[in-house]
């Protein structure tokens, strides 16, 4: 089980699209081969120019690479920061967890509209980065000043950014890698997650094991423990995230999904921030 933006993509989930590739390789190198025969051969100048000249671009490859996923996720990631500092300075007090769960419902559908999309809409997936940050904003300020926490906010985002930068240190070297094993401990280990969520806020509707912020089973020691599991999960979700991503470049799939890829990341660390913003706030005796 991977990201399902990266899951429900053939381009990112399918290696074995890619076969027949070899194939039209050799096809084409046979017609390029038939026409070196008959074309003029190129002078010393010519080639010393075609040497020198820039790395063909983007634009006139049409593949993506790993350069447009970092400024497409970068610019994201401002989005939702943009709109997060709007959303608690800007928005009044007594109406920013209202406008929050605004953002989370539209932010919702639009991650589910973009999820199941064949091809990505940029459009979008910039309205999703933009109620995500109407979301984030408000729900960080309610962790923060109504739990009076003061920090608590700049401890998850560092916590987010150093465990981004760890995983992709420990993917790029090689030390992490992606394997049918890991996949179905993923897999198996996110349907656990979801079912015990699922559990925990049935309990918390219905007022069963205590009044605990974050539910009965998300409170005191196994809070800590389950928190520090779910953020294991998120991950070891960025590391099957940089593998898709990986696999997209080397097949050479459109420059465009390189949007598709960006949304995944983002999905990824909002949920990873979630988890930090929880686990750090028990750990410093909210609950």
């Amino acid at each position: 089980m991977s990201n399902p933006v990266f899951d429900n993509n053939a381009i990112f989930r399918d290696p074995k699209k890619s076969r027949q590739q070899p194939q039209r390789g050799r096809q084409q190198g046979a017609v390029l081969q038939d026409s070196a025969v008959t074309a003029a051969p190129y002078d010393a100048a010519a080639l010393n120019q075609m040497y020198q000249s820039p790395s063909a671009t983007t634009a006139q490859t049409g593949r993506m690479t790993y350069d447009d996923v970092i400024m497409k996720t970068g610019g994201l990631l401002t989005i939702v920061v943009v709109m997060a500092a709007l959303t608690w300075f800007v928005v009044p007090e007594e109406s920013r967890m209202g406008v929050a769960i605004i953002g989370a419902l539209v932010g919702f559908v639009l991650g589910m509209v973009n999820s199941f999309k064949k091809s990505p809409s940029p459009a979008l997936i910039l309205a999703y980065a933009a109620a995500e940050g109407v979301f984030l904003g408000g729900i960080s300020w309610y962790f923060e000043v109504a739990f009076d926490l003061p920090g608590l906010v700049t401890q998850a985002v560092l916590a987010t950014m150093a465990t981004f930068a760890a995983c992709l240190v420990l993917f790029r070297s090689g030390k992490v890698r992606v394997t049918p094993k890991f996949t179905r401990w993923l897999l198996v280990s996110m349907v656990g997650y979801l079912v015990f969520s699922l559990v925990n806020v049935l309990l918390m509707v219905f007022n069963v094991g205590g009044d605990g912020a974050f539910g009965p089973l998300r409170s005191g020691a196994l809070g800590v423990i389950v928190g520090l599991f779910a953020v294991g999960l998120a991950a070891a979700m960025l590391i099957l995230d940089f593998d898709s991503i990986k696999r997209g470049v080397e097949q050479g799939v459109p420059a465009k999904f390189a949007w598709t890829a960006a949304f995944g990341l983002v999905v990824t660390l909002v949920w990873m921030y979630l988890e930090f913003l929880r686990l750090i706030a028990i750990l410093r005796g909210s609950n």
